[in-house]
């Protein structure tokens, strides 16, 4: 047969290696900034300026500075800022990168377009920049790894269908009959990813003008699919597409073939079955209905399989070349990284148990759990990735092999300095949280005899943090140094022989799987079904039934002055440091609404979109919130959270104080949940909305001014000051965020108490 001569692109694979590191950069300063605030809150303060004369400051004695910011450098804000950093621009770049790379090769062709190849390459590091962007002017939707607003979902949806139409374009065009394991995790990333993406997202706009969406589910419904879509983007951003690397570059740099075909096929087939089910455990004692709750928990445990399958397939690969491991840093990367991954995907089953769940949720356990897979299992394959391709495409040596290593070591004790204080850290909350006196009171009843414990430890992460950016510096300056001293090559030449045509029928004596690895349609089909299974059994239900949550007559729709202000609390990212589910402990119920209180319920969040039960407690749970303290105690806390609470590491939000609300879209946003999601506002509720939402701001001012007289000076003040300019209180947005805190859990009422035990 003819030999067909072409060329690979490596054009395309550079500016994905390009894109992987500076973004990495970013991901990783955005992470220990966030780190530094943890225990140094006053950072911001420190850059822009301060009242606080006991805070050194750039600016000190102005806190204009800081207002001008508008919350830009708040925690709730970079921290969102930077885990879609990690995992849409670096994760994704680097998948993008050794997928370009090995895809080319493993199919014997170029790539099915390159206008494609580019057009994904940019409108991929578009989306990057519009999210950093409006993350920085609080434009978010709250829902974790999945915070950016509609017009960035489309163009994250319109980017994956370009790689996609390319992906599945080159593998027509193959020169190759049957596809190796890596092409099948492609494959299954990106089938897995476009369903979660689509499904989650799916939202409505307040206008075709505006940034303002509001997810189509609410309350409980929303969680659901929430931790669905938040699990398995751990499964099919952070996990398969990795596992594709793995499969084709850690047998290309230890020069050994994969250790077992048959296991290959076991992994991939029952990982992508068994994680889509797993996502329920993230809500474990939550108002999740207990039956998704127990179907959570016992896929968790069986992930331990398929996941050990494949490190097991991956470190078993270097059988007979461990000595290889002490001379070449790229294998020390790989192998760490595949470490890394069997701790992980151990650990998140057990953390899947009711047992330890009602330990580790909320603490720090899990931040400590998820970066352990992120920096050593994403990050070091992602390094490995980088030093293999580097030498290969610009045809030299890399610069320093010392200097990789010194990476290596450093990167490791960043891992080891970060995960370890996090675990310590988060055994420490989970067990302070529930310890009580004998009388039956709480041993640690004011919160923050439970985070100044743990401050030893934020600093210790921040170490580890500072050790893991100080590698990846060293590896850019080894990058450098690499390509300068190189060339590089653009188009590499290759030649195969074109693919015969043989019918896409099984033959005789051909087994299922090698007929299914040379049609890729069908092999495409079933792993969308495979994927689908999951979701289809848990959502569907949850979604349709009624039943699955309960009404609760008590339960009325949101104020228009606290919709205002649940968008407010979205805006800052509070979620991200607060919780808003009671979960049916007596430490919980006692902690958070007295002796006579209640546990979160179902039928309490049915107009909340989206959910905000959270992910972490850095501050305490604040689904009973209102009512608990005066409004004059919220705005002071808002201002300063120091002045209210002693050693607080709350950041500060006076931009609430002097903005006023803008109540523009606030109709809007009532019709919008009447028409659209049937929220029972009646027309003259609607009509009068702004009179409404007068009336319940002039009440919440009237009770701060009779609570705080020195408030009321310091307002009388400001207004003799600016005259005309002068905002009155009542329109600033510190009442809409009041107004919503102290509507928190004050729907129902009961004096029963019911718990849940651990079986």
């Amino acid at each position: 047969m003819e030999t067909q001569k072409f060329n690979y692109d490596n054009n395309i694979v550079r500016a994905f290696l390009y894109a992987t590191i500076v973004f990495g950069l970013v991901g990783f300063l955005l992470g220990l900034s966030a780190a530094l605030m943890l225990f140094y809150p006053e950072l911001p303060e420190f850059l822009f300026g301060t009242d606080d004369t006991t805070i050194q400051s750039l600016r000190s004695g102005n806190i204009q500075g800081l207002i001008n910011t508008q919350g830009a450098m708040g925690f709730g804000r970079i921290r969102m800022l930077h885990t879609s950093a990690v995992i849409f621009a670096f994760v994704c770049n680097s998948f993008f990168c050794g997928a370009y790379y090995s895809m080319q090769r493993l199919l014997k062709t170029r790539m099915y377009s390159d206008t494609l190849s580019w057009l994904h390459f940019w409108t991929w590091q578009l989306m990057i920049v519009a999210v950093v962007i409006t993350f920085l002017m609080g434009i978010n939707t709250s829902k974790e790894y999945a915070e950016h607003e509609w017009p960035i979902d489309i163009m994250i949806t319109v980017s994956w269908v370009i790689f996609g139409i390319n992906m599945f374009g080159t593998i027509a065009k193959r020169r190759v009959r049957h596809l190796y394991v890596a092409i099948w995790f492609y494959i299954a990333t990106w089938i897995a990813v476009a369903m979660l993406h689509i499904f989650n997202n799916l939202e409505v706009p307040l206008s075709f003008t505006s940034w303002k969406s509001y997810s189509v589910y609410a309350g409980v419904k929303d969680a659901l699919v929430q931790w669905w879509y938040g699990h398995n983007a751990v499964a099919f951003v952070l996990t398969t597409p990795v596992l594709g690397l793995m499969y084709y570059f850690m047998p290309k740099a230890a020069q050994r073939p994969v250790f077992s075909y048959k296991l290959s096929i076991i992994h991939f087939w029952s990982l992508i079955f068994v994680y889509l089910w797993a996502g329920p455990h993230h809500l474990q004692y939550t108002a999740l209905p207990a039956w998704a709750q127990a179907v959570g928990t016992g896929f968790s445990i069986m992930l331990i399989a398929p996941s050990w399958g494949g490190m097991l397939n991956g470190l078993l690969t270097l059988r007979g070349a461990w000595d290889k491991v002490r001379e070449n840093p790229i294998l020390k990367f790989f192998v760490v990284a595949i470490t890394c991954y069997g701790m992980a995907t151990f650990e998140g089953p057990l953390l899947a148990t009711k047992s330890l769940n009602k330990i580790g949720h909320y603490t720090d356990w899990v931040i400590g759990h998820v970066h352990l897979g992120a920096l050593g299992w994403n990050g070091f394959m992602a390094f490995g990735v980088v030093y293999y391709l580097v030498p290969i495409m610009w045809r030299t040596p890399l610069w320093s092999k010392k200097l990789a290593n010194w990476h290596f070591w450093l990167g490791t004790l960043g891992i080891i300095f970060y995960a370890v204080p996090m675990y310590i850290s988060g055994f420490t909350q989970g067990l302070m949280w529930k310890q009580f006196n004998p009388d039956g009171t709480l041993m640690y009843k004011n919160w923050l005899d439970t985070v100044t414990a743990i401050i030893p430890y934020f600093k210790m992460r921040f170490l580890g943090g500072i050790l893991y950016l100080s590698g990846a510096i060293l590896m850019v300056v080894n990058v450098i140094r690499t390509v300068r001293s190189g060339s590089f090559q653009k188009e590499v030449p290759a030649e195969a022989p074109a693919l015969a045509e043989i019918g896409s029928s099984r033959k005789e004596g051909e087994g299922v799987h090698l007929w299914l690895e040379r049609t890729p349609k069908l092999l495409s089909i079933l792993a969308f079904i495979t994927v689908a299974i999951g979701g289809l059994i848990e959502i569907v239900p949850t979604l349709s039934l009624k039943q699955s949550v309960p009404t609760i007559t008590a339960v009325k729709p949101y104020t228009p002055l606290e919709l205002e202000g649940r968008d407010l609390y979205v805006r800052e990212g509070c979620n991200s440091c607060h919780s808003q589910m009671i979960r049916p402990f007596r430490d919980e119920i006692v902690r958070f609404e007295g002796k006579n209180g209640q546990y979160s319920k179902a039928g309490e969040f049915i107009y909340d979109r989206p959910f905000l039960w959270g992910s972490k407690r850095t501050g305490p749970d604040l689904h009973r919130e209102g009512g608990r303290n005066p409004d004059s105690w919220h705005f002071k806390h808002m201002y300063n959270p120091r002045i209210t609470s002693a050693g607080s590491i709350m950041p500060r939000f006076p931009w609430l104080i002097t903005n006023k609300l803008d109540r523009t879209q606030m109709v809007d946003k009532m019709k919008l949940m009447k028409n659209a999601f049937d929220v029972p506002y009646s027309k003259a509720e609607i009509d009068s909305a702004n009179q409404w939402a007068d009336n319940q701001s002039k009440g919440i001012v009237k009770r701060i001014y009779s609570e705080a007289n020195d408030l009321k000076d310091q307002m009388e003040k400001e207004k003799a000051t600016k005259g005309t300019s002068y905002v009155p209180l009542e329109q600033r947005e510190i009442v809409a965020m009041i107004a919503y805190l102290q509507r928190l859990g004050t729907d129902i009422k009961t004096t029963q108490i019911q718990t849940a035990s651990a079986e």
